[in-house]
């Protein structure tokens, strides 16, 4: 059995596979503290691997022995055993937004992150739904559903307050600024696939991937159809676990082969 630990900065999420295949997940809130988190998910299970990535990943990996890996290797890691014909990954995370494209044998071949501030990323809904007073879980959905769209100029949270609350004092409807805000994200997650280079299959994953509004929206300005996985949240623990077994497994061929001086943790 292994192991994968996502710690993300709104969600920690472990992800358990056995010979590829996912048999057990959770996912909770993240806290102030990654080591106890990381404990109480680990708590009562056995297992021969692990290998944590995310935000916080270097907070924990020394402590409990595990492999890190960056989210960039875990996503792509993920989509593609999810996916084998996922050739493009856009990843909406709560703090940053990924776009990973791949080649034919799904080997990385170049990124784009936004990790600098929080445009384009699912803290910049949260925040704007708390604006409106609307429930993040209806905001994608109201913005689906607008028949009108206001007009958002940035995508910088702080100048983008400031937009949505005069959009709101001159009467502008909820549904019509929710979509300006989600179309301003979808604009600006195409700027970044197209910087890396757009090719089908195209996968969605991250907490962002549950909000329908956006997900159309992404769709309708790339042109294709986004691939979603069951829970989008759980790729990169998944894409994790995954690497913490294809690390042992090629351990454990080299020491058939003979004295090896590769370790677990050196191996990918």
């Amino acid at each position: 059995m292994f192991i994968g630990i996502d710690l993300g900065s709104r969600t920690t999420n472990l992800a358990v596979v056995e010979k590829g295949i996912l048999t057990d997940s959770l996912i909770v809130n993240s806290g102030r503290n990654p080591i106890t988190i990381c404990e109480e998910l680990l708590a009562g299970r056995s297992y021969t691997g692990l290998a944590v990535t995310g935000y916080g990943r270097h907070l924990v990996g020394e402590d409990l022995k595990a492999r890190v890996i960056s989210e960039i290797k875990a996503y792509a890691l993920g989509a593609r055993v999810l996916f084998p014909e996922c050739r493009t990954v856009i990843d909406v995370g709560g703090q940053d937004c990924k776009i990973i494209a791949l080649d034919k044998k799904g080997i990385m071949k170049s990124f784009e992150m936004n990790d600098r501030c929080a445009a384009g990323t699912g803290r910049f809904l949260e925040v704007m739904s708390g604006i409106l007073d609307l429930p993040l879980e209806e905001f994608g959905q109201q913005a689906l559903s607008a028949n009108s769209e206001a007009k958002i100029n940035s995508t910088c949270t702080v100048f983008a307050e400031s937009e949505v609350i005069s959009l709101i004092n001159s009467g502008a409807s909820s549904g019509a600024i929710a979509r300006a805000l989600h179309q301003s994200i979808a604009r600006r997650i195409s700027q970044m696939v197209g910087r890396v280079g757009l090719t089908e299959s195209v996968v969605f994953a991250g907490g962002g991937a549950k909000n329908v509004g956006l997900v159309a929206l992404v769709e309708a300005e790339l042109g294709v159809h986004c691939l979603i996985p069951a829970e989008p949240q759980l790729v990169g623990a998944y894409g994790a676990a995954l690497a913490a077994e294809k690390a042992y497994c090629t351990v454990k061929k080299q020491s058939e082969k003979g004295p090896a001086e590769a370790s677990f943790l050196s191996v990918i």
